[in-house]
């Protein structure tokens, strides 16, 4: 192997402290990258361009490109850095686009079949008042959980949420969620939601494991519910009954309204069935298909 890469190697695993499993997708990189260029520690920029140009003409994921792109950067930043080289080939190499996942969310009706699941569990309570709220507002399941008992002392109908970096919201909290959270006041402590140590909050291993078997009493497969796809079933929801973006962004404390425009493929469907419900030219098809049977 060119000595080069060896020697990064060597100072990752010396000075870094890089895991095992992580120097070893380094080393399968760079030697791919020797297999298309004998001489990767001389390679130009137009030379990178070609090689990961040939990754994507292979079919490799833009994951895994990126992936291969994020090595490169590092190799040519260590031979900048030990005079091997006057530039860094990889400067204006961008990574490629990778398309954002769709978020998972389940039915209204899977919902419905959730907060009727939860009646029956042996920790009914707790779990009716977490999921009533989860799905009334939308929260991070650490923003659920940190809740402090004081917070709907007051029956109050807004939360003021403390989300990340410290940023500070406020969220209307529905009838039905103050109704099932009732209960949890008698007790004392800090937590709406307190765990084993009643001074501390319930974790979110503890919460995930109660989550999944309210989704085996509702007849859903577990691998599909988490505290996030709640989050993302109530955003769905609300955007496909009408709600708009920047209020969405404002009820699930998002920095950048990007963030919340992963959404807009349920604001599609439902301009989608608008179009296909209302337009002349769509309802004229239906009848005329209609006649054909």
């Amino acid at each position: 192997m060119n000595r080069h890469i060896e020697a990064f190697l060597e100072m990752k695993s010396a000075e870094r402290g890089v895991a095992r499993n992580t120097l070893l997708a380094y080393r399968a990189d760079l030697e791919d990258l020797s297999a298309s260029l004998p001489d990767p520690s001389a390679a130009d920029e137009s030379a990178l361009r070609s090689y990961l140009a040939g990754l994507a003409a292979s079919g490799l994921s833009p994951r895994t490109q990126a992936r291969r792109l994020s090595c490169l950067r590092q190799f040519y930043h260590f031979l900048l850095r030990d005079g091997v080289r006057e530039d860094d080939p990889t400067r204006r190499l961008d990574a490629p686009r990778q398309r954002a996942a769709l978020p998972k969310f389940l039915s209204e009706t899977e919902v419905d079949a959730m907060l009727a699941a939860a009646q029956l569990h042996p920790r009914a309570e707790m779990l009716s008042a977490a999921l009533e709220i989860l799905y009334a507002t939308g929260l991070r399941v650490t923003e659920l959980l940190t809740l402090p008992r004081r917070a709907l002392a007051s029956d109050a109908e807004l939360l003021l949420i403390k989300g990340k970096g410290g940023k500070e919201r406020i969220v209307p909290l529905s009838d039905a969620a103050r109704e099932a959270a009732r209960p949890l006041l008698k007790a004392g402590g800090r937590y709406l939601f307190p765990g084993r140590d009643p001074k501390a909050p319930l974790t979110r291993q503890a919460f995930w494991r109660m989550l999944k078997e309210v989704a085996m009493g509702a007849g859903i497969e577990p691998g599909r519910v988490s505290p996030h796809v709640l989050r993302h079933s109530f955003a769905s929801h609300m955007l496909a009954r009408g709600a708009d973006l920047r209020s969405l962004q404002v009820l699930l404390g998002h920095a950048d309204i990007a963030t919340t425009q992963i959404y807009t493929h349920v604001l599609a469907e439902r301009l989608q069935q608008l179009v296909e419900a209302h337009h002349p030219l769509a309802q004229a098809a239906v009848a005329q298909r209609g006649k054909g049977h």
